[in-house]
């Protein structure tokens, strides 16, 4: 069974910075991608940041330069830092994985909030 749990969401002013954590069991972790997905109220789920299981990443350009993702695989985790948050940054954050058996998984997201 599949479980990504997510944590580190918040209440932030502009300017401000939030590290978002995943935990995640069921998978062989080491052996998969692993994404952050954002979704703000009324929009489409976009993806934010996505690092391969050999550590390559690549971001959306509305957060290059800003965020950076990270993974261990001894801990089955993967992060998300977040520094020079925006408003338009506000949206719930969810953890995603495709497994090796081509099943998407989800976590059930953290909220982000920035205040102007």
């Amino acid at each position: 069974q599949v479980q990504l749990v997510e944590s580190g969401g918040g209440l932030v002013q502009a300017g401000g910075s939030l590290r978002l954590s995943c935990a995640a069991s069921g998978i062989i972790f080491s052996a998969v991608a692993m994404d952050w997905y954002r979704q703000a109220p009324g929009k489409r789920r976009e993806l934010v940041a996505r690092i391969t299981s050999v550590g390559a990443t690549n971001y959306a350009d509305s957060v290059k330069g800003r965020f950076t993702i990270s993974r261990d695989n001894a801990k089955n985790t993967v992060s998300l830092q977040m520094d020079s948050l925006k408003p338009e940054d506000t949206a719930v954050y969810y953890c995603h994985v495709l497994s090796l058996a081509n099943y998407n998984y989800w976590g059930q997201g953290t909220q982000v909030t920035v205040s102007s």
